[in-house]
This record gives C-alpha cells, structure tokens and sequence, in this order.
C-alpha cells in the first residue's frame, strides 16, 4: 500500500509539472479524480516521451514502454552505422502510435519507414505523431515522402520488401489475464494486448510470412526485431525453426527478462 502511495505522489507531481505548469488549477484537481480512478498517468497527461520523440496518445493506442524503448534505441544505434552508406527501408508493423517508426525517422536520417497498422483511429494518430515531430508535415521539402502509412491486417496490405522490419505484436496471453494492471484492462486497446490464448497468435501469423517481406542481401543483410513476452521464448525459436529462417538471437530487456529477438531471412 505505502508503495502504492509513492507511485501516486510521483504520478501527481508528473500530471502537476508536465500538463499544467505547476499550476494547481481546476482542471488539475479534475485530473487527480481521473488518476483515482485508475486512469493511466500518461493518458492524463496525453502524451509521452520516447527517444527524443513526443508521442501523443490523444487517441488511446498502446502507451509506450520503457521495455520497447530500450530495445529500439539499440536499433536506432544499428540503423545510423549501417545507413551511413545505405539508405534503409524500414517498416514499422503493429504500430498503434507509430512510436517506434517516429523515433526512426526522427533519429536516423537517411530512412524511410512505412507505417502498417489495422486500426483506421491509430492510423489517424500516427498521423498526428509525425505531424507533431515533424516528420510529415509542417516539415521541410526533403522530409516530404519519408513516411508512408499503410492500413492493414499484418502483411495483407503490404506490397514492398524492407531492409529492416520493426515488430511489436499483441501478444499477451489472455490466460494471464489476471496478473494484467486493472488500468490496462479497463483503459487500454485490448486488440493491441492480447494475442490469444498463448499470446502468439499474431506473432505465428507475422513469423510464417514476414521473410517473403524482407529484401535479398545486399549491401546489408536483412533483418526482423521482434518483441515478445518472455515465457515464449522457447516456442517463438520453434517456430523460427519451422519457418527455416537463417539465424537469430535473443536479447534481455532492462529488467533481465527476454524481451526481443533480431532474426535474419
């Protein structure tokens, strides 16, 4: 309970000093009924920062998580040596906010990210996450172009082949239901969470087609980032075996948990 007490004072002072300027106003005190209830900081708030990136969660998508972010700068890191000489196509899959794609284009230059997302209210707020960073729009002539969303249900859409692939599925399981936050539950997208019963349903899906996406081995070779929940390690390297990809590796997030994976074609 005491912990409890500290994340809410913590959380208090965020919504204070990020949304209103240390000022105690009305609309201050509305947002501490709203955090009582159980609604999520950032929702609050309505936006976050991620790698240098505001992200506007105006719309409610999946907020971002500080496990995503670790895993993605390191891509980033990989994407500014590897398009020195190169320029990347990238393509962000899953991608609610567009977080992840946002952050590439903003971070690496000489990229250009497609945006593959089902849901027609998440595609309006990745629109308004590149506006906001100026990816799109207002943005100068060199930037128009960089940036392409495409509606769709994993690959049914999707006509190009990419050098990188940038994938954060659903994909909790619904049996852990009960050990999921109350606020994600009642607040978050489900359909961004969940992924069956085992919590790779989409993950199977995206594994046995996402190799035909991927470029032939050029001046790079080609690869897939892919995050996952932990306890499907060893049936995410089974299917990885069963699709005959070539070779891939598990990392670790912050919290010593597998967290992703990086698979070549």
């Amino acid at each position: 309970m005491e912990k409890r007490s500290i994340i809410l004072k913590k959380e208090e002072n965020q919504i204070l000093n990020e949304k209103h300027k240390g000022i105690k106003n009305v609309g201050f005190f509305n947002d501490l009924e709203k955090l009582k209830k159980g609604v999520p900081v950032d929702y609050i708030i309505g936006w976050v920062d991620f790698l240098n990136c505001k992200i506007d969660l105006s719309l409610k998508p999946l907020i971002p998580r500080v496990e995503t972010e670790f895993w993605v700068e390191k891509v980033i890191m990989e994407i500014l040596e590897l398009s020195k000489d190169n320029k990347l196509k990238v393509l962000d899959i899953f991608s609610g906010s567009g977080c992840i794609g946002v952050s590439i284009l903003k971070n690496c230059p000489n990229t250009k990210v497609d945006f593959a997302e089902v849901n027609s209210k998440f595609i309006k707020q990745i629109k308004k996450n590149l506006s906001i960073n100026k990816i799109l729009y207002p943005s100068s002539l060199k930037d128009r172009g960089r940036a392409n969303i495409i509606q769709s249900n994993i690959f049914d859409n999707i006509k190009d082949k990419y050098d990188i692939i940038l994938a954060n599925p659903p994909y909790v399981s619904t049996n852990r239901r009960g050990n999921v936050q109350r606020s994600v539950l009642e607040y978050e997208p489900s359909e961004a969470v969940f992924g069956g019963k085992d919590g790779l349903f989409f993950i199977r899906d995206f594994l046995a087609k996402a190799k035909d996406y991927l470029l032939s081995k050029g001046n790079i070779e080609p690869f897939i980032y892919l995050e996952f929940d932990s306890f499907q390690k060893s049936k995410i390297e089974n299917m990885l075996a069963e699709y005959n990809y070539s070779s891939w590796q598990f990392f670790k997030d912050q919290f010593n948990r597998w967290r992703f994976a990086k698979i070549f074609k």
